[in-house]
This record gives C-alpha cells, structure tokens and sequence, in this order.
C-alpha cells in the first residue's frame, strides 16, 4: 500500500533581535505611553549630551584662557626679558670697558646681574619647553653660546687692565657674537613664545558654537515636549519638564554669557596689555642696541665700516637704533589708553630727544679730535648720554610694568568668567534629564 509523501512544516523565518526590537518600538509608539517614553528618552538624552559638550568645549576654553595667564604670556615676558638682559650686559660690558682700566663697580654688577639674570630665565624656561620644540632649540643655542660670550668678555676686560690693545679687538668679538648668536636667538625664542601666547589666545575666545546650537535645539525639544503636553491634558505646567528647561536655559544664559564676558576681557587684554608690551619691549631693546653702538664708536674709533666702506659701522648701527627707538615709542603712545601708561612713554620720548642732541654734540666733540672730551659726554655723570639713556630705560620699565599689571588683570578677568562653568554645566545637565525624566514619568503614570 503506497504512503503518501511527507510534507515538512514550513519554519517561521527567524528574526533578528534588532527587528524584533524595532518592531516593538514600532508598536508601542502607536499608543501614548510608547510616545512619552520615546519623547522622554530624546528630550534626557539631548539634555545630557547638551551638558556634556557644554561642559567640554568650556572646558577647553578654560584651560587655555589658563595658559595665557600661567604659562604662554608669562614665557613671552620671560623670553623678551631674555632679550633685554642680552642686550643690557653688551652695553654694560662696553661702557665699563670705555671707563678704562678700573671698571666701576656699578656697571660690573649691572653686567654680572643681567648675566645672571638671563642665565636663570634661560634654566626656567627649559623646564616650561620640549628640547625638541622651537623654543627648545633657541634655548639650547643661547645656553651654548654665553658662556662663550661671557669668556671673550672677560678677555676684553684682562687686556684693558694691561693697557693692550687686543682689549679692544676682544670686546668687538664678544659684541659681534652678541649681535649675530645671541640676540637672534633670543628673538625666534621670543616670536615662538609669542606665536604660543597667540595661539592659546585664539583657542580661549573661540566661540562654543556646538554647546549654543546645541542648548538652543534642547530648549525648542523642551519647549515642544511641554506644549504637547498641554493640549493633551490642559495642564500650563509640567514641573519635570519646566524644571529641564530652566536648568537649560540657565546653562545656555551661562555658556553664552560667559563667553561675552570672557572674550571681551581677553581681548582687551591683548589689545591694551600684550600689544602695547611687545612694542615696549620692542622700544626698550632698541634703546640698548643703540647705546651699545655709541659706546664701541669711541671703543673702535673708526677701525669698523659699515658695508658701503665710508660710514663707521657702531655709528651706523646707533642711527638704526634710535630711529627704531622713536618709532617705537610712537606706537606706544598710540596705544596707551591711560595716564599711567602714557606718561612714561612721554617721558622717554623726550628724553631720547636728549639723547640725541648729546650725542651729536659727542661725536662733534670726538671728530674734532678730543677723545676725551667726547667720553665724559658719553658715559659721564649729569650731562651726558648715559644720563638720557638711563632715563629712557628707567621710563620704559614703569611702563612695561604697568601694562604687564593690564594684561594680568584683563587676562585673570576672562578665565575669571569661565571659571566653574564646565562642572556647573554638568550638575546642571543632570537635573534637567532628571526633571524631563520625572516629568514624563509623572505623565505615564497616569495611563497605570
């Protein structure tokens, strides 16, 4: 007797854990409480992510509105104080050799303190810089080449006690090596560290466009959420979700806020504080090369030309340098948006205007043939141009140290404002998921 066949059941196809799961998101936003759930899911997840970029991006802008106050700024003025002392030692060491044999003690500690002084600047900023870094490798080279500079002076000087001629040869050796090593140096380190200070600056002030749009989207969700909510239960308030929206809005009003604030301050900071002391700084430097030159004119006396082989190459250099000098000291006051900065600067305008004069009555007095007339109208006591340089180097430090008071109060002001920001930011972030959670919640309970 013949079987009939066998037929196999059909198995139901066998369905993935995400489909299901879609399926039963499907499903349950066809009913109200599916929706609330789904809404109050959203509106939690976006508050959260709203406080945690928030809480990022200030953040950020916190620690470098930090740098600029602790770190990048501190090592611009360090590296230009590198440059200063450089420059101050040459002038030192040359007016103390033009005084002859017996060096006074006064320009023997000024050069020993500035010595030491960049040596110790030197040794801080290596601790603050990568050795691989920029400014890592300017320091590498300054500290490599003092010591060198440090010995031709002090051949200078053991030959000058002597009464030999070589003394002479042996200072403008060191000055050359001061004017082709070191100060250079000194200058990339000090474009570098501004470039740093520039580049924290730019990072500090940047607007948080992500956390705005962001607080600005949970706020419209919110808002969304709450009127929903209305025309279905006629109910004005829902407190879950009114208590979200304020802490929103709050950490919206704050993020904003703050940023206005904290930009504001650090441009003016770079504005009147950063701006105005690169020029000063600029200025003063220049005061030193020139007065550097006009003491090797008379420590050379003409056995140095310039490149067309007609002009004395110090007395070349010193024109150079004053001219810098008052252009310098324009901008500053241009720039000095206050009596206390402008007055300094004033002061050293008219005091290089002094100097000038002195100077052309110097070199008048040496072309005539008394050598020694022109050094007591050069690096004598009242009357001379060591008293106007004195005087312009004197000025530019109270207004250095004034418009460094600026920028530290300007700059402490802008990370001031972003100061706690980023973890009240946080806090606030998870009481408005709580309270767009609790909200909904209170909701769905109402369908139990």
């Amino acid at each position: 007797m013949a079987h009939p066949p066998l037929v196999r059941e059909a198995r139901p196809p066998t369905r993935t854990a995400w489909a299901e799961g879609v399926d039963r998101l499907r499903a349950g936003a066809t009913t109200e409480p599916g929706r609330l759930r789904i809404i109050g899911a959203l509106v939690a997840a976006l508050v959260v992510a709203f406080g945690a970029v928030t809480a990022w991006e200030t953040a950020d802008r916190a620690t470098a509105a930090g740098n600029v106050v602790t770190r990048s700024q501190p090592l611009s003025a360090d590296a230009a104080s590198i440059y200063r002392s450089l420059a101050d030692a040459d002038s030192a060491a040359a007016s103390g050799f033009l005084a002859g044999a017996q060096e006074p003690q006064d320009l023997r500690e000024r050069y020993e303190d500035d010595i030491a002084t960049a040596s110790a600047l030197l040794a801080k900023a290596a601790t603050h810089t990568e050795s691989t870094s920029a400014s890592g490798r300017e320091i590498a080279a300054l500290n490599t080449q003092l010591p060198q500079y440090t010995g031709l002076i002090e051949r200078a000087r053991a030959n000058n006690r002597l009464g030999l001629p070589l003394g002479g040869a042996y200072l403008r050796y060191a000055n050359e090596r001061m004017t082709t090593k070191l100060l250079p140096a000194a200058e990339r380190l000090y474009t570098a560290e501004t470039s740093t200070l520039g580049e924290d600056y730019d990072e500090a002030r940047a607007w948080p466009f992500v956390g705005l749009g962001l607080g600005v989207l949970v706020l419209a969700g919110l808002g969304w959420a709450q009127r929903r909510t209305y025309l279905r239960t006629n109910r004005v308030f829902n407190h879950g979700l009114l208590a979200a929206s304020v802490a929103s809005a709050v950490v919206l009003l704050w993020l904003g806020v703050g940023h206005i604030v904290a930009r504001a301050e650090l441009e003016d900071a770079m504005a009147h504080g950063q701006e105005s002391l690169e020029v000063l700084n600029d200025a003063r430097i220049s005061s030193l090369n020139a007065r550097a030159n006009e003491n090797l004119t008379l420590v050379a006396r003409g056995a140095v030309l310039a490149a067309d082989g007609k002009r004395d190459l110090y007395e070349s250099q010193y024109a150079d340098g004053m001219k810098a000098l008052g252009r310098r000291l324009a901008q500053a006051r241009a720039l000095a948006d206050d009596p206390q900065g402008g007055l300094p600067v004033t002061d050293a305008t008219a005091k290089a205007d002094e100097w000038r004069k002195r100077h052309t009555a110097a070199r008048a007095t040496d072309d005539g043939g008394d050598y020694e007339g022109a050094l007591e109208k050069i690096i004598g006591g009242k009357g001379s141009t060591g008293e106007c340089f004195n005087g312009v180097d004197a000025a530019l430090e109270k207004a250095l140290a004034h418009e460094q008071a600026e920028f530290t109060r300007a700059a402490e002001g802008g990370r001031g404002a972003l100061t706690g920001l980023p973890l009240g930011a946080a806090i606030l972030a998870v009481v408005g998921a709580a309270g767009a959670v609790l909200g909904i919640g209170r909701r769905l309970s109402e369908y139990r």
